[in-house]
């Protein structure tokens, strides 16, 4: 046989009675002496602060990235709905003659006036900036809110009617190809 020593427990271990397998932790072990250099802390603290502030610069940039696509989206919106207000309008200037024939100059004078109404409503859309339009409607709300929620309600419903109309038309598309 080799040259072993069988003593029990082994001969060279730091942690008498403890065996080789356990670990003790530096502070157990040590408790006075420092974990970490202090350069090494300090290393490591200005590494995180770089890190923090790459993570802010980055934020900010994709913030900023955001923002902008939301105001050109929303300018683009703005223009879309002035000129769908200047198509009802125009129409409802053609709809007029009609309603002076059928009905009397009465209601076809209201026809017109809804279209001056509406004519107007699209010039204001128009020359205000995005940012003026949300502040008026903020304000609106504030002012009357039941007519607000009524508003959303009675659009969110034509909305869904638009978009269930859609649907029912492209399955019986679909359905007869």
């Amino acid at each position: 046989m080799a040259d072993t020593d069988s003593t029990f427990p082994a001969a060279n271990t730091a942690t008498p009675g403890f065996g080789a397998n356990i670990a003790v932790a530096p502070e157990v072990a040590a408790p006075n002496a420092p974990l970490v250099s202090d350069t090494d802390a300090s290393t490591a603290k200005a590494g995180l602060a770089d890190a923090k502030q790459q993570v802010k610069d980055g934020a900010s940039k994709f913030q900023q990235q955001a923002v902008d696509k939301i105001q050109a989206l929303a300018g683009d919106g703005k223009a879309k709905a002035g000129s769908a207000l200047d198509q009802v309008a125009q129409l409802l200037n053609d709809a007029a003659g009609q309603v002076d024939e059928k009905l009397g100059n009465q209601y076809g004078q209201y026809a017109r006036s809804a279209a001056d109404t509406v004519t107007s409503l699209s010039g204001a859309i128009k020359d205000k900036d995005v940012e003026e339009l949300l502040d008026d409607a903020r304000a609106f709300v504030a002012k009357s809110p039941a007519v607000a929620i009524g508003i959303a309600a009675a659009l969110g419903f034509a909305l869904a009617r638009v978009v269930q109309s859609g649907v029912e038309t492209r399955q019986s598309v679909d359905a007869s190809a």
